[in-house]
């Protein structure tokens, strides 16, 4: 399988690279925060859907790198900075404008936590730093147990 690498400047775009990135583990260790440069960079594990299916079902992750370009401010709530070996699940990554370009991205994460970043515009990049791991296990699919991410 080939590596992802996306660049989303648009709601739509940003749905699809938050749709790659359902489940991803993300070490706390691995959120760095840039306010000189306005940009947020994320660490993150990504678990390989495309690769997933039920006649082929091979669990792997991959490790990539998520950035957000233009951010003149992150707010974290239930994510401390000194808990650098916490491991978080990325649900999903949200944004709401609050007036072209201008808007409000939200990681969201289960369990509650969420970073909340607001930008200039969309600016945002998503691409894989390596080959593909061999995964344990695998998240749990909404499609077969809805209830099983709340």
């Amino acid at each position: 399988m080939e590596s992802l690498k996306f660049v989303a400047l648009d709601p739509d775009d940003l749905e699809v690279v938050s749709t790659h990135l359902q489940d991803a583990e993300v070490k706390v260790a691995d959120v760095h925060w840039r306010p000189q440069e306005k940009r947020l960079v994320l660490g993150v594990d990504r678990f390989d859907w495309q690769a997933w299916n039920a006649s082929n079902p091979e669990m792997r992750r991959r490790r990539s790198a998520l950035r957000f370009d233009r951010v003149l401010c992150c707010k974290c709530k239930q994510v401390a900075p000194d808990h650098k070996d916490k491991v978080l699940n990325l649900l999903a990554i949200e944004f709401e404008s609050t007036g072209t370009p201008a808007g409000v991205v939200t990681l969201v994460f289960s369990g509650g936590p969420a970073l909340r970043l607001e930008v200039e515009c969309l600016e945002v990049e998503l691409v894989d730093l390596g080959p593909a791991k061999f995964a344990e296990t695998r998240p749990a699919n909404p499609a077969e147990a809805p209830d099983a991410r709340h």
